[in-house]
């Protein structure tokens, strides 16, 4: 039923759009927004504010940045792939609002091959002190330690799995604490390539679900050869970008969706790998993790969010980066929208092509490709809030967690994650009369049935004395008054024996 309903509600969604002109684009409205059981559009306090816009100049650059594409945070450092220069920039963040460049990466030491990059489009670095860096043209995946020598290189399989026809050009990479490397690779839609950390290739893994139409496949039995070669192939999706959280899980997300996949409930634009490759993201929430609910034509956009990078916090919430409307869109670890922002434009906290996305403790940075430059959003007393409520929920501290969500309410009375946390704070508490209140307030049937459930096991061990004697009474007294009956029925024929 709740597939059924998100399915029509989507649908309707989009039609509404189409018809309804004041909702083409939010940014006009407000800049922080969410949506309610309803669907309905609910503008929000901002969850996050702009402590810095950095492009060449503000970093102090001769040459402007040329279509940058990666971005890696690591501790208090943040990795650039500058592509088009064909350069990794290393910048050291010293304060909120302050980065400065440590260095310029466009050479290292060592190795039998070209010691410059051409086109890089991914770097990752390490807890031991590697840097892996996607050397997209020079067809290798670069292995350095800090000091820029050359460790080793990972290049194209020579494996059955990969055809030997096609170039290996790596364009995202993950390294896991064992040193095994996971790379997307153009043109490639097989999954993730897998390489051990000795070098080997160990084959392909989380390839998404084949889907295909009934009558296609009919047709493709059917058709000429000729026929066949103009058709729609049935393969799995080529993936955009890659993250692997704190607990080793790989957040995937995927561009190649379309407007009717999502309306159908068929598309999986995020998903969450385990290490058998399988889909483990969970989508409790009243709609499902697709961005944007209307996506229809409108304000200069069409079509549905695309997901173009995704990053992911030690307390499971994952925020992921529409390149189409250039929005960020956080979800907690039920699949539950938190908040969205952001939009296209030229002014701070908006971007005009927004290609990767990172996290640096709670504080986001985005790196736009067309201006050339990197974003940094740090939490605002709304936004921090809300994450200390999930915080302390999450460390067992279920009354401080209640008491943080209810300041968030104050803050913010139109939002029903508040309402719900609430809930689920008083249902951890025990207090499952009180969070079946709240959970009523927002429609949430399935917290509200884990609540009712306990409730009444709660009420039925409380009254339990009663409802034993109860029943006895039923059971007992009809018995009691059949037989006082039956006495005095006998009594009474045997007064009229001694009468006679």
């Amino acid at each position: 039923m709740r597939k059924a309903r998100k399915r029509i509600g989507l649908l309707l969604a989009g039609v509404v759009l189409t018809m309804s002109l004041p909702m083409a684009a939010y940014a006009k409205e407000g800049y922080t927004y969410n949506y309610d059981w309803w669907m309905d559009v609910q503008y929000s306090p901002d969850a996050y504010s702009v402590a810095g816009v950095f492009s060449a100049k503000e970093l102090g650059l001769d040459t402007v940045l040329s279509a940058p594409e990666g971005l890696f945070v690591y501790d208090r450092y943040i990795y650039i792939c500058d592509t088009g220069n064909n350069r990794i920039l290393e910048l050291e963040r010293e304060a909120p609002d302050s980065l400065k460049v440590k260095r310029i990466i466009d050479s290292f030491k060592g190795g039998s091959g070209s010691q410059t990059f051409s086109a890089p489009t991914d770097v990752a670095v390490t807890e031991d002190g590697y840097i892996y860096i996607s050397d997209k043209n020079n067809e290798r995946i670069l292995k350095l330690d800090m000091e820029l020598n050359y460790v080793m290189e990972f290049g194209k399989p020579d494996d059955a799995t990969f055809d030997q026809s096609m170039s290996f050009n790596p364009k995202k990479i993950s390294v896991d604490s064992a040193g095994r490397v996971y790379c997307i690779a153009a043109n490639v839609n097989k999954g993730l390539m897998k390489f051990e950390a000795d070098g080997e290739y160990s084959g392909f893994t989380g390839a998404s679900k084949v889907t295909f139409d009934w009558t296609d496949y009919v047709w493709k039995k059917l058709a000429t050869k000729a026929q066949r070669e103009q058709m729609e192939s049935f393969v799995p999706t080529e993936y955009d970008n890659l993250y692997m959280d704190a607990d080793g899980f790989i957040y995937v997300c995927t561009s190649n969706v379309s407007s009717d996949e999502l309306m159908d409930g068929d598309a999986a634009p995020v998903r969450r790998l385990n290490m058998m490759g399988n889909n483990i993201l969970v989508e409790n929430g009243n709609y499902p993790v697709v961005g944007d609910l209307y996506f229809e034509s409108g304000g200069g956009f069409q079509g549905p969010s695309l997901f173009t990078d995704v990053t992911a916090m030690e307390n499971d919430i994952y925020v992921v980066l529409d390149k189409v409307r250039g929005r960020l869109f956080a979800y907690d670890d039920q699949g539950r929208l938190l908040y969205a922002f952001g939009g296209i434009g030229n002014i701070d906290g908006y971007f005009r092509r927004p290609v990767a996305l990172d996290h640096m403790g709670r504080d986001l940075v985005v790196l736009d490709s067309l201006d050339g430059s990197v974003t940094v959003f740090v939490p605002t007393l709304f936004g921090d809030r809300i994450f200390d409520a999930i915080d302390q929920f999450q460390q067992g501290k279920y009354y401080e967690s209640g008491e943080t969500w209810r300041e968030v309410l104050s803050m913010n009375g139109n939002f029903d994650l508040a309402y719900i946390g609430i809930g689920r704070s008083l249902l951890r508490q025990e207090r499952y009369q009180e969070a079946m209140e709240y959970f009523t307030l927002k429609w949430d049937g399935d917290n509200y049935s884990k609540a009712f459930k306990q409730y009444r096991k709660e009420w039925v061990e409380e009254h339990i004395l009663w409802l034993i004697a109860g029943f006895f009474l039923v059971l007992c007294v009809p018995l009691a008054i059949g037989k006082v009956k039956a006495i005095k029925h006998e009594i009474d024929i045997a007064d009229i024996f001694r009468q006679c």
